[in-house]
């Protein structure tokens, strides 16, 4: 894990086009940095509210009323903690988790590991284009298999945004993310659940582990929560701030970071928290228990809560997380690529390459199997990424405890012991899913 100093000077930051761009008023008060700060955070959220969750949370709340929220609230409790650290790595070293990977590791470790997160990647694209699609055709009338493939010209999106500034695209998801909030905020009060039960739902039940069909979901839960690929982008976006280059600069930068990404996943995981409680108090309710498809969701809405209202907002709702997440999906695969490979491809031209990844098995579950097939690959996608996620946790939890290299900025113990005790646990959890599928319990 020592690479060699010439090796460190050769490698380019990633996201060149927008590093270090976002000017820091020294001077100014708590409020003002405070703002020039805030924005790598939302970017890093909007992973955590993307279709993929959707389709967890659904199953999660129908089939098991509130019992998840536990889930939620943990796996972002986790997140918000693992974010930080990432946060304060990027800072501390000036490199992404990918970039420390390719200079700290052997090639034989770090290209396993690029190619992991590009699996990951391409998963969590699957579930964005899935998503997206039902939103058309939820919303427009648009049959499924067309609405997978109109999904490739988002890549022109990025450009788009990409080309305005980092402001500006931090800027539009922070309002796609309010607008998402709003449309839930509006369908909870539609839905109007027991707020005892809901309170209860955030106390963890042992059924979650005993239960192999619960752990299942709550597994895709953590992997649509806990998502690896945000792990590498945000310690990349964060160097989008011009910060002062000495160690109190950084001491400075690391908590206002911290401050951004711990509000922005509070404000996700109040959306998590939001789709499940309506699917519990619309479906699990009324005995409608095995809602997984998100376009039966919306089917159901109407004449269970009388009205149209809540299911166009899901729609909506939908729609914008797709799009949201489109977005930092492509900044984490030129995270990667450029990270781990120092090869750089056009946003537009890495944005088509992995969508062409994820449009093939959707296309072809999307023609044989409909809409029921889609559910079960949106649930699986997130599955997969929470079974990626060991070999993103580990590393970053890796430099973060390395205080010869971070010195007066290494991370606080508390930090460190909760951090290496969330991978020891999603190792665990992975491992018991996997002995209970190979042994078909």
């Amino acid at each position: 894990m020592n690479p060699p100093s010439e090796a460190v000077a050769a490698s380019p930051p990633s996201l060149p086009e927008v590093h270090r761009s976002v000017a820091v008023p020294n001077s100014a008060g708590f409020l003002r940095k405070l703002f020039a700060f805030m924005g790598p955070g939302y970017l890093v959220a909007v992973g955590y509210m993307d279709p993929g969750n959707w389709a967890t949370a659904l199953a999660g709340g129908s089939a098991f009323g509130y019992t998840l929220l536990s889930v939620a609230l943990v796996s972002s409790l986790m997140a918000i903690l693992l974010q930080a650290l990432c946060a304060r790595i990027g800072i501390a070293t000036g490199r992404d988790l990918a970039q420390l990977c390719r200079e700290r590791f052997p090639k034989p470790v770090a290209y396993p590991l690029w190619f992991l997160a590009e699996v990951a990647i391409c998963a969590t694209d699957l579930a964005e284009l899935i998503g997206t699609a039902i939103a058309l055709q939820l919303l427009f009338g648009i049959p499924l298999i067309f609405g997978v493939m109109l999904t490739a010209l988002d890549a022109f999106l990025i450009l788009w945004l990409q080309n305005k500034g980092v402001r500006w695209l931090e800027a539009l998801i922070f309002g796609f993310i309010m607008l998402i909030f709003g449309c839930f905020a509006v369908q909870i009060v539609l839905s109007d659940p027991v707020w005892g039960d809901v309170l209860r739902g955030y106390v963890p039940s042992a059924t979650i582990v005993t239960d192999q069909t619960q752990l299942y979901i709550a597994m895709g839960i953590l992997g649509a929560t806990v998502m690896p690929h945000n792990l590498y982008l945000h310690t990349a976006v964060v160097q989008s701030r011009a910060w002062q280059d000495d160690e109190a600069g950084k001491k400075e930068a690391i908590r206002f970071a911290t401050i951004d990404s711990t509000l922005a996943l509070a404000l996700a995981l109040l959306v998590n928290s939001a789709i499940l409680i309506t699917a519990a108090a619309i479906f699990h309710t009324s005995g409608n228990t095995e809602v997984a498809e998100i376009q039966e969701a919306y089917q159901l809405m109407s004449p269970l809560l009388g009205g149209t209202l809540a299911a166009t907002l899901f729609a909506v709702a939908l729609l914008l997380c797709g799009l949201n997440a489109t977005v930092t999906a492509t900044l984490s695969g030129q995270v990667v690529m450029e990270g781990f490979l120092r090869f750089r491809l056009s946003p537009v031209m890495r944005r088509l390459v992995t969508r062409l990844i994820a449009i093939v098995p959707a296309v072809i579950v999307t023609w044989y199997y409909g809409a029921s097939g889609t559910a079960q690959l949106l649930i699986l996608s997130q599955v997969i990424l929470s079974m990626q996620l060991p070999f993103a946790v580990i590393p970053l939890m890796m430099f973060a405890s390395d205080k010869g290299r971070l010195g007066a900025l290494a991370a606080p113990r508390w930090q460190l012991v909760l951090g290496w005790a969330s991978a020891a646990l999603i190792v665990a959890l992975n491992l018991k899913v996997l002995g209970d599928a190979l042994l078909g319990d």
